[in-house]
């Protein structure tokens, strides 16, 4: 694991400034700016920007001097990027068009943005707009895929957008709080049955158990359990979001209560519910969960 850091030429208020990057590991990276005294202001995303002034102390440090184009590479290679189109005001967008072509009203476009607005707050790191945005995405997939009919489609898109609307970070309390939201907020701009589905979809990400023959739950919870099943850098970023939520939990009770549950998922005969989802995330996320475990054992 490696700190870099390339030459300060970008200029802002009146200096320039270089970008700080580790090649494995957001934590890693959080940990030598906290160091270092580089404030969390100055993250953005997958780097920190720091000023001219701090460049040369920085290397003494132990950041490794690279030009602009190695650190971009860099970057890229080991999956912590966050390319333009992943950043919050891109992500916003995105998704508000993708509100509108499931619910196209006045009435409708007040709660997509209420929505986004709850998947904003400023306490979340994981449960954030990327991740329903990567939700929806998998959702997608698994449709292309041929794993849900078209008339159940929106239910489960909708269920999406509501699986988190509410987080204040308690299991289960959570999802309940989340489905009677929807229960709420959707009364009246669908037929009561759809409203009762996307409900009863919301409350399964509490458990990620759909029953045999339940498509529609099948494909939420597969999607919702997607970051499992990503290249390792990017489940690494996944993990570093994750102990931010809980950053408020001492390092030991957290690496206990995250092996156990690590342990509970991989006891599971299988993780992902769709033949799709099991074909495209079952082996890389085994893999994943099978060595953060063994990290979380070891120290």
């Amino acid at each position: 694991m490696t700190i870099y850091i390339d030459p300060p030429v970008w200029p802002a208020h009146g200096t320039v400034f270089a970008h700080l990057i580790s090649d494995s590991s957001l934590e890693e990276l959080h940990t030598f700016a906290a160091r270092t005294g580089i404030r969390r202001q100055a993250f953005d995303e997958d780097h920190y920007d720091v000023p001219e002034h701090r460049h040369r102390d920085l290397i003494a440090a132990g950041a490794t001097p690279v030009s602009g184009t190695e650190l971009a590479r860099i970057l890229a290679s080991c999956g912590l990027r966050v390319r333009s189109v992943e950043r919050p005001t891109k992500v916003r967008a995105r998704l508000l068009r993708a509100w509108e072509r499931l619910l196209d009203t006045s009435d409708a476009a007040v709660l997509g943005e209420e929505l986004l607005d709850r998947w904003a707050e400023p306490h979340r790191h994981y449960h954030s707009p990327a991740h329903l945005a990567a939700v929806l995405n998998a959702v997608g997939v698994l449709e292309r895929a041929g794993e849900l009919p078209a008339e159940r489609r929106r239910p489960a898109r909708l269920a999406a957008w509501f699986h988190d609307a509410v987080d204040a970070g308690a299991a289960g309390q959570d999802e309940e709080d989340s489905a009677r939201l929807a229960e709420e907020r959707l009364a009246g701009l669908l037929p009561a049955e759809e409203v009762t589905e996307v409900a009863r979809l919301v409350r399964l990400t509490a458990t990620h158990a759909p029953e045999p023959g339940d498509a529609a739950g099948a494909v939420l919870v597969d999607a919702d359990l997607e970051v499992l099943g990503r290249a390792p850098a990017a489940y690494r970023r996944y993990t570093a979001q994750v102990r931010r939520d809980f950053d408020h939990v001492p390092e030991p009770l957290f690496r206990e209560g995250r092996a156990r549950v690590l342990a509970t998922l991989l006891e599971r005969p299988r993780l992902f519910h769709t033949p799709a989802g099991q074909q495209l995330w079952e082996s890389a996320a085994r893999a994943n969960l099978t060595a953060e475990l063994a990290e979380l054992r070891s120290a």
